[in-house]
This record gives C-alpha cells, sequence and structure tokens, in this order.
C-alpha cells in the first residue's frame, strides 16, 4: 500500500502474528524502558509512554532538546533491524523504542527531522502488539490529515520529503487496549 505520494509504504504482515508475540514479550523483559524528561517549549515534561534507545556504539540522537547514547543492540533487536534493512534496502545504525502502556500512551505531533538524520531520512517503523492509529499531517495545512492503523507484526516505511512536508503523532484514545511497541529504525549520521 502506499500513500502520500509514495513516501509512505505499509506491509501489514511484515512479521507473523507468533513471531510478533514472542518479540513483543522478549522486548517487553529485556529493554531498559525509561519515562524521559523533555524539554517542550522551555518547559520539563515526561514522556506520556516510555522509550530506549540502542544503536551501533558511540551512536547519540538528540530531540526535544536531550541527547540520548545507544544502548548496544540486543539479540532480538539485530534480528528485526536485519529483517527491516533486506525490505527497506537501507542500513540503520540505531533504533528509538517506544512502549505504550495503554490508550493514554501517546505522541504529539512531530517531524523526525533532525539534522543528524539527513536529508529524506528513511524512517522505518515496526509495530508489536495492540493495534494504534498513525495520524498525518500536513505542515502547511493542518486540517489536511490522513490516518493508518498500525497492525501487530507491521512494518511503516518513511521516506523521501515526508519528515519534510508532514507531521504524525499516535493519540491518546479512551478506548480500553493493551500494550504496544514501536521499534523506529534510523541511521543516525556523524
Amino acid at each position: 500500500m502506499l500513500l502520500l505520494n509514495d513516501c509512505l509504504t505499509y506491509f501489514p504482515d511484515f512479521i507473523n502474528p507468533e513471531d510478533s508475540f514472542v518479540y513483543l514479550k522478549l522486548l517487553l523483559g529485556n529493554i531498559n524502558w525509561q519515562q524521559e524528561i523533555l524539554r517542550i517549549y522551555g518547559r520539563e515534561v515526561k514522556t506520556p509512554r516510555l522509550t530506549a534507545f540502542y544503536g551501533n556504539e558511540s551512536i547519540a540522537y538528540k530531540y526535544s532538546g536531550s541527547k540520548f547514547y545507544a544502548q548496544p543492540w540486543t539479540v532480538e533487536l539485530t534480528d528485526i533491524k536485519i529483517k527491516t534493512e533486506e525490505v527497506a534496502n537501507q542500513r540503520f545504525n540505531c533504533v528509538l523504542l517506544n512502549y505504550y502502556r495503554d490508550g493514554n500512551d501517546s505522541m504529539g505531533w512531530h517531524s523526525d527531522d533532525e539534522k543528524e538524520l539527513g536529508i529524506n531520512p528513511i524512517i522505518a517503523s515496526v509495530n508489536f502488539g495492540e493495534e494504534r492509529r498513525f495520524d498525518f499531517r500536513s505542515k502547511l495545512d493542518h486540517k489536511l490529515k490522513h490516518s493508518i492503523v498500525l497492525q501487530n507484526g507491521s512494518l511503516l516505511l518513511m521516506k523521501g520529503d515526508i519528515q519534510h512536508q508532514w507531521q504524525h503523532q499516535i493519540a491518546k484514545t479512551k478506548h480500553q487496549i493493551g500494550e504496544r511497541v514501536n521499534l523506529t529504525f534510523r541511521l543516525v549520521k556523524p
């Protein structure tokens, strides 16, 4: 499925349901999850989700006024990275992980356009656990919106100028939902 001028490719069955369940349990148990405090518009706020950052040695990534240093790859992260690189036709040197514990956890409107990612970065988003709606809106016209439901075991590739033209979010929901882990593979440049 292609959306937004060929800048978005969605693979709903990237990893089969049985393997997705195993990966979810491994990631919940083996990742060093943290609730970060970020500086947003001059205020310090706790992220409304848990996060972790893993990657190659000496990789650092800065966003929302904080700098994060990569923890070493785990076996399961390396395995998922290799599968993702084959489909994306792109090498990645780090992954930002998000753990959404329930419908109250979220991520606000943003673009992955930090200078460390270079021009027109490829971001590969792999999803495990509960389905969540992923929203896009145009930076020029916030009324222009698209949404896609990210399924368990899915892969969403964002490429081209999507990070320069669009923002994305995972909104809070009042629906009773379970856990979700999202991995966003990236290539951070020195």
